[in-house]
């Protein structure tokens, strides 16, 4: 079996892509990057065999990045395996490793509260639209466990409170020091959504990138008695072209409020200082960004190895999900 084409279109704000081969079989892959760095890579694995999936990946592997520069890398494998389930068969799973359960928890982004004035994008960011926001949500007739809220950097709720941090843009991603009202308004948001889900449903935090390591640890720390599920990307995280080991080691060791990063990051190899530093507690590569497939797994399984969590980041179409 060789490639013989590599298509891609755009699809609510997303590229599907197809790889067609001299079988007939295609497979479908992914990407949340425009469809030309995609067809760039196209030139690279026309001719190979596709269920060779190493073999194809070792072509362009080396070509991706952090997000978004590893989207293109991502898709390809996942149509790479998808045509090799074909071809034998089978479900992908069980072509790696096979299947351990029968259903996957999944947890529902809220991203900031309702907005409760038509006319003021700021009115999103009241405790009280934060505590709208958690009504309609935990009542969704899907039943989830864990709901996902946006506070501090990300969606914009620090850069809504006057005077709430130092030196920040409103480009995204940004970088500053929260203030003591910023700490302040933040928490009273966090204390709008307990109050409404109790402790029937888990509350997750997506609070960056970019708060400073002593803001960060603020935050952290304020945030204990809460027992949230974890805070999300709170020094880099989502389009920061790096991590730093160190930093989340100093934050995860200074409070008991679960920490996780992760969806910016490429290949294992950029997972590795998180997970054996133990500088997070919760890891969480995002299939179109992290090289694919087997490239989480392969993430998974260290950070089970040294006894970390997991909570695999998705936004997108059904493909990669």
């Amino acid at each position: 079996m060789k490639i013989t084409d590599l298509k891609a279109m755009t699809l609510g704000g997303f590229t599907v892509i197809r790889i067609d081969t001299d079988e007939e079989i295609c497979g479908y892959g992914e990407a949340h990057c425009p469809k030309q760095q995609v067809m760039f890579l196209k030139r690279f694995i026309i001719g190979e065999d596709p269920t060779n999936v190493e073999r194809v990946m070792k072509k362009i592997r080396f070509r991706g990045a952090f997000k978004p520069f590893g989207s293109p890398v991502s898709a390809i494998e996942m149509a790479l395996w998808d045509i090799a389930g074909k071809a034998a068969g089978l479900p992908v799973y069980k072509l790696i490793g096979g299947k351990i359960r029968d259903k996957v928890r999944v947890y529902c982004d809220c991203g900031a509260g309702v907005r409760l004035d038509p006319d003021d994008p700021k009115s999103a960011f009241s405790p009280e639209a934060y505590a709208e926001k958690a009504r309609i949500r935990m009542n969704m007739p899907q039943g989830f466990t864990i709901l996902k809220f946006d506070i501090g950097f990300h969606g914009g709720q620090l850069l809504s409170v006057p005077g709430g941090v130092y030196e920040a843009e409103r480009a995204y991603p940004t970088k500053g020091h929260v203030t003591e009202r910023g700490l302040k308004a933040e928490i009273a948001c966090v204390e709008a959504i307990k109050d409404v889900l109790g402790d029937k449903i888990g509350l997750a935090l997506d609070c960056g990138p970019g708060q400073s390591p002593p803001a960060a640890i603020k935050l952290a720390k304020a945030l204990e008695p809460f027992n949230v599920l974890w805070a999300e990307d709170l020094l880099t995280g989502d389009h920061t072209p790096y991590t730093d080991a160190k930093a989340y080691r100093l934050l995860t060791s200074s409070t008991s409020t679960p920490i996780l990063t992760g969806e910016q990051i490429y290949l294992r190899y950029g997972f590795r200082e998180l997970i054996e530093q133990h500088a997070v507690d919760i890891v969480a590569p995002d299939i179109c960004d992290v090289g694919g497939l087997a490239e989480a797994k392969w993430i998974a399984e260290l950070a089970d190895l040294y006894g970390l969590l997991i909570a695999p980041h998705n936004i997108g179409l059904p493909i990669a999900f």
